[in-house]
This record gives structure tokens, sequence and C-alpha cells, in this order.
């Protein structure tokens, strides 16, 4: 028998699965990726009496890999906000999945195992953009919130990139060092080190993202356009998480240069919470949940449809 944790690499995916190995131990084969690199299950090579935990990743983007797990008969333990389309219908297949736009998926792991890690679950929300549920969540609890949420803020800034090699610290590696620490607060007096290089790094792109330039501009939205660059790369759906909470009322999207064409990210105005994975998943590589989105690759020759249908989504 096998175990298979697979895991978004930003602060919901890594603080869910902390969560849940805190809560049972098992020993396991991780796999992972920076935030965008969500096609996890095509790594998993799972059979009958094997176990696959798959956490914060869209079902609608690994539907084929997962009916083919399910089909070999694995038994699969999904849990996720992301917009998912149809969950297949498999004796094997335990589905926790909610869309709602003010849940995460760490706090779907925080009811499941009945709030036995909840301040691993607020700093996740924090991480993930969802301030308010951080705040509501942490009624009772006697916890250090601006500690949490810059903890979660700096997670999550790791996991930004188009690859590994833009990031800072491989969310395999940090999840390993985070699997260490019941509490948070004990994390960070450890690993002031790790806190202090990403704090650094991160003020240094956020100077880059605040240079962005406007490429579009209503009442209602903005689309901004950030220089090829691994910093912007790192910063772009960090800074789009800082304009949706500055400017509530606003649609953003945060255009990042590649080769022939954009690395985007899209942010619902935190007043409807919802229009972000719908505008995402008209473009090929598009995907997410209602209140944000990505578009892992927008060709030049597409820029012009997706402006229209950013300005028709919002």
């Amino acid at each position: 028998m096998a175990n298979f944790d697979v895991f978004n690499g930003d602060a919901d995916g890594i603080l869910s699965l902390l969560q849940l190995r805190l809560a049972s131990p098992t020993p396991s084969t991780l796999i992972t990726g920076y935030k965008r690199d969500i096609n996890l299950l095509s790594r998993v090579d799972a059979g009958a009496n094997d176990n696959v935990v798959v956490l914060d990743i869209s079902m609608r983007s690994n539907k084929k890999d997962l009916v083919r797990i399910l089909q070999n008969g694995a038994r699969v333990l999904y849990i996720d906000h992301h917009n998912s389309g149809e969950i297949p219908a498999y004796d094997n297949l335990e589905a926790i999945i909610n869309t709602s736009p003010e849940m995460c998926t760490a706090m779907l792991v925080d009811a499941y195992l009945d709030g036995a890690y909840r301040a691993w679950a607020v700093t996740a929300a924090f991480g993930d953009n969802f301030p308010k549920l951080a705040w509501r969540k942490s009624v009772g609890y006697d916890l250090p919130l601006e500690s949490l949420q810059r903890l979660g803020r700096l997670i999550n800034y790791n996991s930004y990139g188009s690859s590994l090699s833009d990031l800072l610290y491989e969310p395999s590696e940090l999840y390993s060092i985070l699997l260490n620490y019941e509490d948070p607060m004990l994390f960070l007096k450890d690993n002031g080190a790790i806190i202090d290089s990403l704090e650094e790094q991160y003020n240094q792109d956020m100077l880059l993202a605040e240079k962005s330039k406007t490429l579009d501009l209503t009442k209602l939205g903005k689309i901004l356009i950030l220089e090829n660059s691994a910093g912007s790369r790192r910063i772009s759906g960090v800074f789009g998480n800082v304009l949706s909470q500055k400017y509530p009322s606003m649609a953003h999207a945060i255009l990042t240069h590649k080769d022939n064409g954009y690395m985007v990210s899209i942010r619902a105005p935190i007043s409807l919470g919802v229009g972000s994975d719908e505008l995402a998943i008209q473009f090929v590589s598009g995907g997410g949940r209602p209140a944000a989105a990505g578009i892992n690759f927008l060709h030049n020759d597409d820029l012009e449809s997706f402006i229209r249908a950013f300005r028709k989504a919002f």
C-alpha cells in the first residue's frame, strides 16, 4: 500500500496538508509544485489499496487523471474550493468541495478535523486572501492575528512563479519544515532566517509591482501589466490580493509579460466575490475559483479578447 499527498504549493495547499498530517502522521510521496502547477494528478501512479489525498487543486483541471486513479482502485480524499465541474461518482472517492467565495481549503480541512489546528487554518485563510474568514474563525481563540497574517502572506508569496526556479523555497521543502510545528508561533521563533529572506524579497518585488503600467481602466475594473522578470512572476498574485483589499469594489487583472504572451492573475471585486473563474476558463489554460483565478498563458493574439471578456465579466 502506497500513500500519495498531492497539494497546491501555496499557503492554502501546504497548510491544509500540514493539518491533516499533524493529526494523522503518514509516510507518503509528496507531489506539489509552484502555485500554477496544478495538473498534479498526472504524476500519481496509484492502484488498488493505495491512498491518495488531494488538496487545493482544481478537480476540473485534473478530471481525466482523477478518473484514471479511481478506476485503478485507489482510495481518494479530495478537498478543495475551486471550480470542480461535475464530480465523478465513485465509491472510492470522498469529495469535500465548497466553492463559496468565502471559503478556503484549509478551513474545509479545519472542519474535517473539528478545529484541531485552528491557528494553522487561520494562517492559511490570511495567506489565501480571506481575511474576514480568518478573523471570523479566530473568535474564541487567543491567536496572534498580526503574526499569523504575516506568515500566511509570506508562505503564499513563496508559491508564485512560472517554475520552481522562481521560488525562494520549494513548497515540499517548506512543508517538511513546517511539519515540525503544531504552533505557528514556534515556527516563527525557530525560523527567523526563512521569514526574513521571504520578507526582504517580498518587499523588493512589491516595489517592482508598484511600477506596473495600466493597460485598461473602467469604473469597475483595472488591468495592469508587469515586466517579464522573476520578481514580477513572484509578486503578481499577491499584488492582486493587495489591490483587491485596497479597492474592494473593483476587479483587477495583473498581466505579466512572457514570451509571446502573458501570465494572468484575476481578482473579482470583494464586494461581488464571483466571476474570476468563469472569465479565466474562457481561455485555454485558465482556471481558479469565483473570487480569484488565473490564466497560465494568454497569447498576444488573445489580449484584445481578454480585455473585452474582462469588461463584460465585471
